[in-house]
């Protein structure tokens, strides 16, 4: 497979720097250095129940996570967290204390850096969208045996699981 410079699209070639193999342009001597993606997300409890979206897209269609997504470049991850929840569950938030930043290497986009905020209803109402199917509340009971979207869907859930004992 044959990659091309991001600065100057020439192509590039394997070589290794710092110990490790980079993508190096041929032309321009531009190294790329893959990163991480970032996305933020809030943990919204209610009556001691958790706010779960289900995908309706790929990667994991028909699983379920708490609402999150990619930062942008131009938006902080509290902005990024609370839009996302906004776009996939109808509901405004402010998102509150960071509860942890969960390393996710189970996405097939990338791996993935997840900032979660703990985070309150303002506005709004629960409704779906083409992206999120169905949102609800779930009680502990209830997530037991639900499909998770990947690795940082069961990390984040479980614990909120472990904690609100």
């Amino acid at each position: 497979m044959v990659h091309f410079c991001q600065q100057c699209g020439s192509v590039t070639d394997r070589r290794e720097i710092g110990g490790r193999e980079r993508e190096v342009c041929q032309r321009c001597g531009t190294v790329y250095y893959p990163q991480w993606k970032v996305s933020a997300g809030v943990r919204v409890v209610e009556n001691g129940s958790l706010l779960l979206v289900q995908r309706g897209i790929d990667p994991w269609r028909g699983s379920w996570h708490m609402p999150a997504g990619y930062v942008e470049v131009d938006e902080e991850p509290r902005a990024a967290a609370e839009r996302e929840a906004l776009e996939e569950t109808g509901l405004v938030v402010r998102a509150g204390r960071l509860v942890d930043c969960y390393a996710d290497t189970s996405d097939p986009r990338g791996k993935v850096l997840i900032l979660l905020y703990e985070a309150s209803i303002l506005d709004g109402a629960l409704s779906p969208s083409a992206e999120t199917p169905s949102v609800r509340f779930f009680s502990r009971d209830e997530i037991a045996g639900l499909p998770l979207a990947g690795m940082s869907a069961r990390l984040e859930i479980e614990d909120w699981l472990n904690t609100e004992k």
